[in-house]
């Protein structure tokens, strides 16, 4: 059994040999660092030391956000039209009016193209698309009626989706699409200025997540052209607590449009993942019915023991080990808390076992190790507990 149908058997519920896993970095550019620190000759043998059985690949549109850090990767998406970068103030600018910071060990949106900052807006503008240029000034209305999404079909979006069939069998491939709907929304507009509207006019909201959601939609068909038996749409939907949103507000809102998405994924049968930090159970319902597969990165401010107990059955849970409290932990400890997690979430099947979030750069290598040292001893184990 490879590590793509290890990870696939987990959605079509049949038996696997031992539990699949995955553990990543936040910051691509320090692969080079790690691979050296960890004893190995390259980062081209990063995935392999880690185990690792998934592997995401992005489209073009979607890739600044992650490899903003890397340099020459930046200036292959400027010559394509992809991005364009304000090298003075270390803002890389996507297709979608964006601003993302460089040089962040995690994400940070420091431009918000409808946000309606007019000195923003003046130090943004020759960095923007220029079907944008009008827009950024008009009033927020007329600025989400007039604004349009990136064409999902232009020359080279595509090109890493080609260049990753490669990969297929080695690894899961799975299409990243991270700044999902809600994520890339409130990107648009700005997190406040986004909330607040969601309220005082939700009709204006409806209209940017449904353009935005046209856009995922549209490129499901090209996955099913390359292949891709998993999919994926990224929103952050929670706080530690509970969901950023009031059932109402999700209900109406936000659900429509995975619902839309969801649907046009289903007809080809691919399975959906979302990825969503902090507590979502209230969620869950509502987004498995809508044809929701998986969940990543369960994180333990949701009582693992009761996801694994309501939802284990209907949801691969990709997860659970606490990436906060990794900085600080001994060997021994690390290797407690990866055995408890594995437990809970392992029996039965139905988990890819992973920290409940990127690898931060504060975490140290030598707990790294002990976390893949428990994985590998317990991956097996577990599922004849």
């Amino acid at each position: 059994m490879n590590n793509e149908e290890r990870v696939l058997n987990l959605f079509l519920k049949k038996d696997v040999d031992f539990l699949p896993s995955q553990i990543t970095f936040s910051d691509v550019t320090r692969h080079a660092q790690i691979s050296q620190m960890l004893g190995l000759s390259g980062p081209e043998e990063l995935d392999g030391y880690l185990q690792n059985h998934i592997a995401l690949t992005f489209m073009s549109d979607d890739i600044p956000l992650f490899y903003r850090n890397d340099v020459p990767t930046l200036q292959m998406l400027e010559e394509k039209g992809y991005c364009k970068v304000d090298w003075d103030n270390n803002i890389c600018y996507d297709n979608w009016g964006m601003g993302i910071r460089m040089y962040c060990d995690g994400f940070f949106t420091c431009y918000a193209p409808l946000a309606g900052d007019s000195e923003q807006n003046k130090r943004a503008r020759k960095f923007l698309p220029e079907r944008l240029w009008d827009v950024i000034d008009m009033p927020l209305r007329q600025a989400v009626k007039k604004y349009t999404a990136p064409d999902p079909f232009s020359e080279h979006n595509f090109d890493w989706f080609e260049r990753d069939q490669a990969l297929k069998g080695d690894f899961m491939v799975i299409p990243s699409g991270y700044f999902g709907i809600y994520e890339r929304g409130y990107a648009t507009l700005g997190f406040e200025n986004f909330m607040l509207q969601m309220a005082d006019d939700p009709e204006t909201i409806e209209t940017l997540l449904t353009k935005i959601a046209d856009y995922r939609i549209a490129v499901a068909h090209k996955k099913e052209e390359y292949g891709f038996r998993v999919c994926h749409i990224g929103d952050d939907l929670g706080t530690q607590c509970a969901g950023f949103f009031s059932p109402d507000m999700f209900e109406s809102l936000l659900l429509p449009q995975y619902k839309r998405l969801f649907a046009a994924h289903k007809k080809y049968g691919h399975f959906m993942i979302i990825h969503s930090c902090g507590n979502i159970m209230q969620y869950l319902p509502s987004l498995i019915e809508a044809g929701l597969n998986g969940w990543e990165p369960l994180q333990p401010c949701n009582d693992l023991r009761t996801v694994k107990k309501e939802f284990g059955r209907d949801l691969v849970l990709w997860g659970g080990i606490d990436t906060q409290t990794l900085p600080f932990l001994s060997v021994p400890e690390v290797k407690n808390l990866a055995r408890e997690v594995i437990s809970i979430l392992g029996k039965g099947g139905g988990h890819i076992i992973a920290p409940a979030q990127e690898i931060m750069n504060d975490v140290p290598l030598e707990n790294v190790a002990a976390l893949l040292e428990t994985i590998v001893e317990q991956r097996e184990k577990v599922l004849h507990e």
